[in-house]
């Protein structure tokens, strides 16, 4: 008699196997070219002549160096921003809400760019900067912080959200005063989330090329030395090495971070009650000044590239003009790179988020063996722990191979969506595995006494309820498939521009005002696909109250 797990199982093995296929296989591949020479044989050769390169040392140090700092900066910032989002009376937290959001629309070297515009060498301010200069690492300090600060605020929001109100007033009514409750209660309970964030902060910045290439000036990291020696040098055996050196820092910092969840106790229970927040005029007036500077600052960056991208030519004829907008004159792509970003946007978002739904739902709907979950579970998290350069140079290393079956794959479109969509296939992943959680598990043995299979449940039943999730994963693959550059960096075919990238060669050649330009039709676009998401949100909610 064959087993019920049978079925349940193969779908988890062929779920697996794709992403063994198109994520550890890749990366297996980037790490044995690491350690193989031209006829294929073992040594560490390319590992020896990197560690005696002069510029190791800086490199490493660099991405240390900018990774704690940016660190530094942003958390007790997001965590503040957070607070007042969640713990706070303070008013128009819708409005400081999407402020917060508003650095996710953009490609990460655009907040760059707004800084050579205002601190550069012709910078708004740069003649009261009594000499200092925005170019070296304060300048990527800077602009990877503002590119982060999003991320913190999401992850400490989602932990200070997870509140018991009964803790917080049995506390006050033991005489426990603001700051005591803060300190026992409060920062002890978002510790996960504070660990979350460092690592995900830490692990942005290190990966970005974007900030080091625009302001970093002869400061060096990692991720600019594999973009020097793949783009500039065509060294992939280099490049591997020092991709090699760029993952396992991300490697040690998600498993760490699992460690951590682990340890972590419950924040909530099944009886707990929402936490409101009692008034406090000095708190609220302190933290809504806080989130009025962040707000200054992320629109004022975006802004002031906005303005740049309206005039003739910056600083010298500030006329309003949209000659900066006629991208067919400069190279990178012109319009039709932001075609191509809108078209595969919208192919990863629409094939993306049922794929993924499907995974999710095969991985904790299915009645697959508790090793098939773990297992699963630790694939689904690997793209988080995985640099977008690395994987980039990990799919050329893989495909470009005459002895793949897949090798046709290579440089075309298709590889570049499978590439952005394993990039971002986590997030996808635990969101929709949250919700899944809260659909009734009792449906599908239901449906079983009614003679409906599981396709039919899925698709009739479980999906439509999760139609809002589906919509958010959606969402956040348009937006991150047109804002990022480094999984794309190493993988867009000559023929395929994308806006993104057109970015940084522009800036590269020194078209900063339509780089400017570019950058703002990105942002544009994203905010129109957010303004429909959110339309289609409200559609689905009013449908939901109707029909109940």
């Amino acid at each position: 008699m064959r087993s019920p797990r049978a079925p349940a199982g193969l779908g988890a093995l062929i779920f697996l196997g794709l992403i063994g296929l198109f994520l550890i296989a890749p990366l297996t591949m980037l790490a044995m070219r690491s350690i193989t020479d031209d006829d294929g044989a073992l040594t560490l050769a390319h590992y020896a002549i990197y560690l005696r390169t002069p510029g190791l040392r800086s490199a490493i140090l660099g991405t240390l160096e900018i990774g704690v700092g940016v660190c530094a900066l942003v958390l007790p910032v997001a965590f503040a921003y957070a607070y007042a989002l969640e713990r706070s009376g303070m008013r128009f937290k819708g409005l400081w809400a999407g402020v917060a959001t508003v650095p996710l629309l953009a490609p990460s070297l655009l907040p760059a760019l707004a800084l050579v515009y205002l601190f550069g060498r012709q910078g708004l301010l740069t003649p009261w900067l009594g000499g200092w200069t925005i170019y070296g690492p304060q300048g990527v300090l800077i602009a990877d912080a503002v590119a982060a600060f999003p991320h913190a605020v999401i992850i400490l929001r989602t932990a200070l959200a997870a509140a018991d109100g009964r803790l917080q007033e049995q506390a006050r009514l033991l005489g426990a005063g603001p700051w005591r409750r803060f300190w026992r209660l409060t920062l002890p309970n978002a510790r996960h989330g504070l660990i979350s964030a460092a690592f995900v902060v830490f692990a942005l910045t290190a990966a970005d090329v974007g900030a080091p290439k625009v302001v970093g000036g002869d400061f060096n990291v990692l991720a600019l030395d594999i973009y020097k020696k793949v783009i500039g040098q065509q060294d992939f055996q280099t490049g591997a090495v020092i991709a090699i050196f760029l993952l396992v820092p991300s490697l040690l910092a998600i498993g760490f971070e699992r460690w951590a969840a682990a340890r972590q106790s419950a924040m909530t229970s099944t009886r707990a009650t929402p936490f409101v927040a009692a008034p406090s005029p000095i708190r609220d007036t302190a933290l809504t000044t806080l989130c009025a500077f962040v707000a200054i600052v992320v629109v004022g960056l975006l802004a002031i590239c906005q303005f740049a991208a309206l005039v003739r030519q910056w600083p010298y004829d500030l006329t309003l003009s949209v000659a900066q907008y006629d991208l067919d004159k400069v190279d990178g792509g012109g319009w039709a790179a932001v075609a191509n970003s809108v078209g595969l946007a919208l192919a990863v978002a629409a094939i993306g988020a049922p794929v993924a739904f499907l995974g999710a739902y095969v991985l904790e709907r299915g009645r697959a063996s508790r090793w098939l979950r773990g297992v699963g579970a630790l694939f689904t998290l690997a793209p988080a722990a995985t640099p977008g350069l690395a994987l980039g140079l990990a799919y050329i290393l893989f495909f470009d191979e005459p002895a793949n079956p897949l090798f046709s794959l290579y440089g075309t479109a298709l590889l570049l969506g499978l590439a952005t969509f394993t990039h971002f296939y986590t997030v996808a992943h635990l969101t929709s595995v949250s919700a899944l959680k809260a659909v009734d598990r009792d449906i599908e043995p239901a449906a079983a006494l009614l003679g409906r299979g599981v396709v039919t449940v899925l698709t009739r039943v479980i999906m439509p309820i999760c139609a809002p999730a589906l919509l958010e994963i959606g969402l956040y693959l348009f937006v991150n498939t047109m804002t990022t550059v480094s999984v794309a960096l190493f993988l867009s075919p000559p023929d395929f521009s994308l806006a993104a990238v057109a970015v940084l060669n522009m800036d590269d050649a020194g078209d900063e005002a339509p780089a400017a330009a570019m950058g703002m039709i990105i942002v544009y676009v994203n905010v129109l696909a957010r303004l429909a998401g959110a339309a289609g949100l409200k559609r689905f909610s009013s449908t939901n109250l109707h029909n109940s």
